[in-house]
């Protein structure tokens, strides 16, 4: 399951409009087309899902949207702004977070060198340390441990508290609960529902959800509306 997740900061901005919105987004790999023309929105504060089989396309779309993977076609818009061609460095200076598939932490660094990346936006390495270690007390305790050698939970608790500690106004998540234990999954579980009651929306406590088969979006409802399609599309049932 890949997962989009906004960050509304609540001071009235950009209300009106979605705050990430897809257009008839193509994009790919050299000559090998993966997305056939997108349309998904995200209004702000909203947490939606996208959920689809392997090879639907959906980390291409997360991807797409950090900066990652260039538009051949359509327009990505953050905010109403169109942001087609800005790179991955630029997007990152408007607020865009990505925590990809497998984590992404820095394993020859420690835990508090991880966290001290985030302070890169401006943010103090004593206010990133003391939101990580407060959401997550085990990783104070491995501070100055390697983060390699963390066992997957406490990588993908790393991993999120270093994209939050950047303030993010848009946060990409990418499976969150890949590889890890049901007990793990549940308390990063928690700790998603503490940041969405508190304006950071994150899934997959989903608002709505999209499902992409084949580099396209079939259907976009309510987790409950869609259930069907979703164990006929991607649970294979």
């Amino acid at each position: 399951m890949t997962s989009v997740a906004i960050d509304q900061r609540g001071d009235g901005s950009a209300l009106e409009r979605p705050l990430l919105e897809l257009v008839g987004v193509r994009a790919g790999y050299g000559s090998i087309e993966v997305l056939h023309g997108v349309d998904l929105q995200v209004p702000a504060g909203a947490v939606v899902a996208l959920l689809g089989p392997n090879g639907g396309g959906k980390t291409t779309t997360l991807k797409t949207c950090a900066g990652l993977v260039p538009l051949t076609g359509g327009e990505l818009r953050i905010a109403g702004r169109v942001v087609d061609g800005v790179t991955a460095t630029q997007l990152a200076r408007l607020g865009v977070c990505s925590i990809p598939e497998g984590r992404g932490i820095f394993a020859n660094l420690s835990v508090r060198e991880n966290l001290w990346v985030a302070t890169g936006t401006g943010a103090s390495l004593a206010a990133v340390e003391e939101a990580a270690y407060t959401r997550f007390p085990i990783l104070g305790q491995r501070r100055t441990q390697l983060a390699g050698t963390l066992s997957g939970g406490e990588q993908q608790m790393l991993a999120l508290s270093r994209a939050i500690g950047t303030n993010p106004t848009l946060l990409l998540l990418d499976e969150l609960s890949l590889g890890l234990a049901p007990l793990i999954v549940s308390q990063m579980y928690d700790t998603v529902g503490e940041l969405a009651a508190q304006g950071l929306s994150l899934l997959p406590i989903a608002h709505s959800a999209a499902i992409m088969l084949h580099g396209r979006i079939v259907r976009v409802g309510t987790p409950s509306e869609i259930k069907e399609e979703l164990s006929t599309h991607y649970l294979g049932g």
